[in-house]
Order: C-alpha cells, then sequence, then structure tokens
C-alpha cells in the first residue's frame, strides 16, 4: 500500500480547525518556553512567557510533571531529561543523521569552522546536526534542537526562499523583525529581497546580523529524490574569514558536500 505523502504545509491546521488538538498544542508549547536563557521557572514566569493564566499554566506543568517530562524544585519548574525523547524520536526517524553529521565533520576538518543542518520550523530555524570547531562563535551555545530567527541566519534565509511564494508571504506577513546587530535587516522589503538574491543563486550569505562577529554561508540540500532535507552551513568568525574565503573556497566544498548528499540519501 503507498504510503500517504507528507503534508509540507508550514501553517498547518489553524487553531480554530475541528481537528486541531488545543490542549496537546498547549501543552508543547510549556515545553517550548524553557530554553538557554529560561532553563528553570516558577510558575508565574511560565504563565508570562506562555501568555496563559497561573491556573492554566500550572494545569499544563502538573500534567508535564505527573508524566515525567518536568521536574520541580521547590518553586522552580524545569525540564526532565524525558523531553529529550521527543528529539530523538525525530532523530532516529529520519536515517540520514550519521550521514549528515559525517559530512558536517569532514566540512569542519576541511575548514576549520563550524557546520551544522537546520530545518525550518515556522519562523525559526532548528538546528538537528552539527559540527563545532574548537572556536566558539557566538555567545549562546549552540546545539542540536537550538531554535534561532530564521529571518536573520543564513540556513533560516536559504530555507525561506525554497518555499513557495504565498507561503513565504504567509510568514512574512505575520513576522516581526526584531534588532540583534546595527546590521540586522529590519525592513520587510529588503529582507525579500535578500530571500529572492538566496532562491535565484542557490546560496545565502549573512554578514554579522545576528550577532556581531557572525559571518555564514548556506545551502539547501536535498535527498536523492530531490526532496529538501533541509540547510547546511558554515559558521565563520568574520575578523578572520572574509566573503571572498567564503564564495571562492568554502561555496564549492559546501556544494560537493551537498552534492554527496544527495547522492547518499534517499
Amino acid at each position: 500500500m503507498a504510503s500517504e505523502p507528507i503534508d509540507d504545509n508550514p501553517a498547518g491546521l489553524a487553531p480554530d480547525h475541528r481537528d486541531f488538538v488545543t490542549a496537546l498544542a498547549t501543552g508543547l508549547q510549556v515545553i517550548r518556553a524553557f530554553d538557554a536563557n529560561h532553563p528553570r521557572m516558577t510558575l508565574s514566569e511560565v504563565a508570562a512567557r506562555t501568555g496563559m493564566n497561573r491556573a492554566k499554566a500550572r494545569r499544563f506543568l502538573l500534567t508535564l510533571h505527573g508524566l515525567g517530562y518536568v521536574r520541580r524544585r521547590d518553586r522552580y519548574f524545569e525540564l526532565a531529561p524525558l523531553t529529550l525523547q521527543l528529539g530523538y524520536a525525530f532523530l532516529s526517524a529520519n536515517n540520514y543523521q550519521s550521514v549528515i553529521r559525517q559530512h558536517l565533520e569532514h566540512i569542519t576538518e576541511a575548514t576549520g569552522e563550524s557546520s551544522s543542518m537546520g530545518v525550518l520550523q515556522g519562523s525559526d530555524v532548528i538546528y538537528v546536526a552539527r559540527s563545532a570547531a574548537p572556536h566558539r562563535l557566538m555567545t549562546i551555545a549552540l546545539s542540536v534542537g537550538t531554535h534561532l530567527p530564521a529571518a536573520a541566519t543564513s540556513m533560516g534565509r536559504m530555507l525561506l526562499a525554497t518555499l513557495e511564494p504565498d507561503a513565504l508571504s504567509q510568514l512574512l506577513d505575520g513576522l516581526t523583525l526584531e534588532t540583534y546587530t546595527p546590521r540586522t535587516i529590519t525592513d520587510p522589503q529588503q529582507l525579500r529581497a535578500h530571500i529572492e538574491t538566496a532562491r535565484a543563486q542557490g546560496y545565502c550569505i549573512v554578514d554579522q546580523e545576528l550577532e556581531s562577529g557572525l559571518r555564514s554561508l548556506a545551502m539547501p540540500v536535498y535527498n536523492m529524490h530531490g526532496s529538501l532535507l533541509g540547510a547546511i552551513n558554515v559558521s565563520t568568525n568574520a575578523a578572520r574569514v572574509d566573503k571572498k574565503t567564503l564564495t571562492q573556497r568554502f561555496l564549492p566544498l559546501l556544494r560537493q558536500t551537498c552534492r554527496e548528499i544527495a547522492s547518499q540519501v534517499s
């Protein structure tokens, strides 16, 4: 029996759709409220970050606590190790992960720079594989599961460039562009122009828009059937690697890597 096609519609079901399970969405919203900047929160802090009242936030926190996804320490709540299974389910269901990691490690060995793979989730890019160089580029620690704003990252913009025009317009129309550095593009039309440039040339460079000193190059990566897997990048220090090096040395390596992945992943 043929399997049903995967729905790649980034919008998904609307919250008022009859098949939309609000309780599930709310529970996942509570889990996502915890991040590197908010690893432990009180009930009031969770309620504020999720926009819920305290009573509703309390019910969901206690339910997640009862299921083992949240731990409670005095007044504070934090994610429990069981939440790792949610991410591991994605990794184990996609058997290309080991292939991707090997290629990212090769990029790091060849360039001395960090390399990652990300996928688009709403207006964020989520890291699903990473090979870290010894030197640290960002003030935050990047790892599998890290969310970054797609509009200000090379992988994010490259993935936005792969969307159908209507889907891209829908996403950008609802996006609030934040300023991260003096170089961050916050004009919607200018951002759209950069995305269209990335679509036309097949790669994207973002220069110190998310964090000063961070320069990165990204390309989309596909499997052997032409289905999008995500985007891979090389992240560099702007003082150490100029744009000419990115395009003349790193871009051919990234292109070759994408071709090899496409030949190996079904």
